[in-house]
């Protein structure tokens, strides 16, 4: 299999979920053996923060990285699910803002966008990496970890103490382009009685009815609803998708995710990188 890249470059634009600011974002081809490049055109000198797990430096309701400067891109598990899925394995991607934009809280909008794009085949040998065995890590109730797996397998379960959520648990395995129908449309989520905290801590400032389902201590604010009965742990795989994607290359290997976050997908990669008898470039 030969890497890929896009033909064409797309544009988004919208508000960041946690700064509140009006981001533009464009996805543009990207030469062989590049991966996944962010640039912060608004700053200076331009910076460059390629999208891999040990650039990250906060995992608080999103993944951010950072260069070495300080230099950071939040909220990019969403375009990274999405990039992941489309099989795009070289991209440059610019930003004038701090974050990639929430567009409607889901990655459809990436998806699409990815899909306008169209995919071109590169010159240049794919290399993924296969698990060869278990990688576990406990925090609690909750964990993470890989098992070997011919294929990219995520299995999520999702328990909260809500009667609009509950106990969720859902599989997807990465074939046949499933990804955009199951998956890229389920949104964010969070609590009215969070809001007020979370603005004080600097997060969700531009997070709204239109970017995420949001729920008070009984139902769903929403006027619309839920887009899949399910959709609160398919958006919890979209996450993952997108968290395990900062690896660097595909992941062969079954993922297990038990009432799982960023920072608890990203501790995961730590834990793999750091046992090289877990896993193998192929």
């Amino acid at each position: 299999m030969q890497q890929k890249t896009i033909k064409n470059a797309v544009t988004a634009q919208g508000v960041g979920l946690h700064s509140g600011v009006l981001v533009t974002m464009t996805m543009s081809p990207a030469p062989s053996n590049t991966g996944i490049v962010f640039q912060r055109i608004d700053l200076p000198d331009q910076p460059f923060i390629p999208a891999l797990w040990d650039r990250v430096v906060d995992t608080r309701l999103c993944t951010q990285i950072a260069d070495d400067k300080g230099h950071s891109i939040g909220t990019i598990e969403h375009v990274m699910a999405a990039i992941r899925a489309a099989n795009i394995d070289n991209l440059h991607i610019t930003l004038d803002g701090p974050e990639v934009p929430i567009m409607d809280g889901s990655a459809e909008p990436f998806a699409f966008l990815l899909q306008c794009a169209s995919v071109e085949i590169q010159n240049a040998k794919l290399q993924s990496i296969r698990i060869l065995k278990i990688i576990r890590v406990d925090e609690g109730d909750k964990s993470v970890e890989f098992t070997p797996a011919d294929m990219s397998v995520f299995d999520f379960t999702a328990d909260f103490n809500h009667p609009a959520i509950g106990y969720q648990k859902r599989r997807l395995t990465l074939v046949n382009g499933n990804f955009p129908s199951e998956i890229a449309r389920a949104r964010t989520f969070g609590f009215v009685q969070e809001v007020d905290y979370l603005r004080q801590q600097g997060l969700i400032k531009g997070g709204s009815l239109d970017n995420a389902i949001v729920l008070d201590h009984e139902k769903i604010l929403n006027a619309q609803g839920l887009r899949f009965e399910d959709e609160f742990v398919r958006h919890k795989i979209l996450d993952a998708v997108g968290d395990l994607y900062l690896a660097g290359r595909p992941i062969l290997g079954h993922y297990k995710g038990v009432k799982a976050s960023h920072a608890l997908n990203n501790k995961l990669l730590h834990a793999l990188f750091a046992d090289p008898t877990a896993f193998r470039y192929v």
